[in-house]
């Protein structure tokens, strides 16, 4: 015979129906919440207590208090249920802290060979120094147990970031110095696509150097794409090395046009070659501005040298110390990296040349104007 109703009937929002319909119907929920979500909406279409449970194969007491707890304190409760107490805790807070604080000190400092700690070796060394340090109840860490501690900290012992220290104290002077440049030439070009400037009285070249470009070669024949067999090229896994070479590259920041000179070094002859090259370039009434960075080819005696015999022709800009991200030739070197040189396999290191000069040619026939966008409405030309 079946119990009589006393309970207040179940109602619900559409936008709960949705959800509910949505997580009773959904392959990848908890088996628990698509029953009591099914539950809910059994008793919603009216059905009695008993043949819900008789249809899900849960006691009467399951569907009743699944109803209940959703009348009482709402649907989130009714799905999740309420939190209960738990196991006790066998780890006190300051037993964590240690392992942490065991965690911020490098193994070598505690007399291993390593640099940096593997959750083994940690492990093993709180284990064998946590009695003496009086945490006994560290006596049985697990590594799982070890790795919740450490994230709960935000702590990962086992990993290296890498930074720069600020070392020039005149950063702050310097990259406004660069950005009111790049204002300046913002300001030129945009006075020449209106027509207001014929001739540029200075050009401002962005200069830097990609040194060590590796000329390799392949030990057999790359295979290429066969429909239905393989879908990309194939590849020997080892490769012969050719030697390297040094790539000197200014981007004209007002054509985008690219001059480039590739030797074997980067030394202040190959500078001052370059410097020849784009003086060669220009006409001799304007005067060139180089960005660059302070390496010390661009400033030893050999460079100052060149410049003193044709004065008034060169100008420049030196970006701060560590702050070459502040060179938009950079981003050119970036895309080149990226694109034409990913994965490239040359049989001598001529072809490798040949293919950095034809690479530019190709940009030189379609330039593109590199801009500095970042914070540039921040800049004033003073």
């Amino acid at each position: 015979m079946p119990f009589p109703r006393r309970r207040q009937p179940l109602q619900f929002t559409a936008e709960e129906l949705r959800r509910l319909e949505s997580i009773r119907k959904s392959r990848t929920e908890e088996k628990r919440r698509t029953l009591r979500a099914a539950i809910l909406l059994d008793a919603l279409s009216g059905q009695s207590d008993e043949a819900i449970a008789q249809r899900h194969r849960v006691s009467r007491g399951t569907v009743v208090l699944c109803i209940r707890k959703c009348l009482q304190s709402g649907l989130e409760t009714a799905l999740e249920g309420l939190p209960r107490s738990g196991k006790p805790r066998q780890l006190p807070d300051d037993a964590k802290a240690w392992a942490r604080s065991c965690a911020c000190q490098k193994p070598k400092e505690l007399g291993y060979s390593y640099e940096l700690w593997t959750y083994r070796l940690l492990t093993a060394h709180i284990r064998e120094h946590c009695v003496a340090a009086g945490h006994p109840a560290l006596q049985k860490l697990s590594r799982s147990k070890l790795h919740k501690i450490l994230h709960e900290g935000e702590l990962r012992p086992h990993k290296i970031r890498y930074y720069v220290e600020r070392r020039d104290p005149g950063f702050e002077s310097k990259m406004a110095n660069v950005l009111h440049v790049y204002k300046e030439v913002e300001i030129i070009n945009d006075r020449l696509l209106r027509g207001e400037v014929r001739e540029l009285g200075m050009v401002t070249i962005s200069y830097d150097e990609k040194p060590g470009i590796q000329a390799l070669a392949v030990t057999t024949p790359d295979r290429p794409p066969v429909p239905g067999q393989h879908s990309s090229h194939l590849r020997d896994y080892e490769y012969k090395r050719l030697g390297t070479v040094s790539l000197l590259a200014g981007l004209d920041l007002h054509s985008g046009r690219v001059i480039e000179t590739i030797s074997n070094t980067h030394k202040s002859s190959d500078f001052i070659a370059f410097l020849k090259k784009l003086d060669d370039a220009y006409p001799r009434q304007q005067k060139i501005r180089l960005l660059l960075d302070n390496h010390s080819a661009h400033i030893s005696r050999e460079t100052r040298d060149y410049l003193d015999g044709v004065p008034q022709r060169f100008a420049f800009v030196f970006t701060p110390t560590h702050g070459s991200w502040l060179n938009l030739v950079e981003n050119l070197f970036s895309k080149m990296t990226r694109s034409m040189l990913r994965g490239i396999r040359v049989a001598t290191k001529q072809e490798l040349i040949d293919r950095i000069h034809q690479y530019f040619e190709e940009l030189n026939a379609d330039p593109i104007v590199f801009r500095w966008k970042y914070k540039m409405d921040e800049v004033f030309i003073v």
